[in-house]
């Protein structure tokens, strides 16, 4: 029998580059469920109770905020990306 270790994206996102690509990927999914796995993804692979404190949230509110159906305030997105150290821009699109 062959045993294998469950796959875990967290475990790649190990350079600003990956978690880059990571999020801006999200972002282009229309889901917005897809964002906020990926910023949650990102906070485990960066450590989520650095984060808790970076963001000045509770682990506990940071977990509920990037659960899957969360609503989270834009105010609350916007302190978990900053203190990920995550600018987010805007571009035209060319289509």
């Amino acid at each position: 029998m062959t045993n294998f270790t469950p796959f875990d994206t967290a475990d790649y996102l190990d350079n600003e580059e990956t978690i880059t690509a990571y999020l801006t990927a999200a972002l282009d999914d229309p889901d917005p469920d897809t964002f906020l796995a990926a910023v949650k993804t990102v906070a485990r692979a960066r450590g989520m109770t650095q984060l808790a404190k970076d963001s000045g949230l509770g682990r506990e509110s940071l977990y509920k905020a990037l659960s899957p159906g969360a609503k989270p305030r834009y105010e609350t997105v916007m302190k978990v990306v900053r203190a990920l150290g995550v600018n987010l821009h805007a571009e035209i699109r060319h289509t």
